[in-house]
């Protein structure tokens, strides 16, 4: 079983794959207690985008998807707050509207590739050095901002207008929140994929949270989740010959299952 260590690109997919496992449900619990689940996923398709323009203009899919899921969070931010337009339909003018950007970008680059499915469905093949690089760099950048605003985003979670009342920048915290998303979802893309990355974001955390526990508890439980289903997605997805991103997601949907089953049943 441990022959697949002596691979290169297997341990620099789980590198990563920790890497992402830890930070995602930083940010997804977050998400999650305040509902903007659909946020992940909006973002997740306008990351598609990204890896369009990066194919189209011979640059790192990454840094061009991280551009552009930045820049739609600002957008979708920013949209929001003008009251013109209800969240939901915010997020889904983003969501169509990259979808649409994606599908003429990648038309001028000549279509769907092999390159652009592993982006699409997450493969540790395509995971080079550089990249497991860059999403470490991402990673802290997350990591420290979360610890630097932990306090005011677990109380703005939990009672956005009693903290408005306290003085607390909501609207400031809330576009931290969705830029630091902006920035989970780019360094995710190597190993979960564009499709998939909204469901490493919101089950294991929607997962923890049916265990009942505190905060931190939850968070515990959701990265406990997280990185047992990533490491033993790359491990199955490598002697199966399956897609690291839908492995992964599947066994964290199996985790999920699970958890419901045994509560319904106490």
């Amino acid at each position: 079983m441990f022959d697949l260590f002596t691979y290169g690109f297997v341990v620099r997919g789980m590198e990563a794959g920790v890497i992402v496992a830890l930070i995602a449900p930083l940010i997804g619990i977050f998400l999650v207690l305040r509902r903007y689940s659909l946020i992940a996923d909006t973002l997740a398709h306008a990351s598609l985008a990204g890896v369009a323009l990066g194919f189209l203009l011979n640059i790192n899919p990454i840094i061009s998807a991280l551009g552009v899921t930045v820049a739609s969070s600002l957008g979708i931010e920013r949209l929001r707050n003008t009251k013109h337009v209800y969240g939901e339909s915010a997020l889904a003018l983003f969501l169509s509207g990259s979808l649409a950007l994606a599908t003429i970008l990648l038309s001028l680059g000549k279509g769907f590739n092999s390159n652009l499915f592993n982006y699409l469905f997450g493969s540790i093949v395509t995971v080079t050095q550089a990249d497991v690089y860059m999403i470490l760099a991402l990673a802290v950048i997350v990591a420290v901002a979360i610890a630097c605003f932990y306090k005011e985003l677990v109380y703005i979670s939990f009672d956005e207008e009693s903290a408005r009342v306290s003085g607390i920048p909501v609207n400031r915290i809330n576009m931290l929140l969705i830029v630091l998303s902006a920035f989970t979802i780019a360094l995710a893309i190597p190993i979960i994929g564009v499709l998939l990355i909204a469901a490493l974001i919101v089950i294991p955390v929607v997962t923890a949270l049916q265990l009942r526990g505190s905060f931190t508890q939850t968070l515990l439980w959701a990265e406990i989740i997280s990185v047992t289903s990533v490491l033993t997605g790359i491990v199955v997805s490598f002697y199966f010959d399956l897609s690291t991103g839908g492995t992964i997601v599947a066994l964290m949907l199996a985790i999920c299952l699970a958890i419901f089953s045994l509560k319904s049943r106490a």
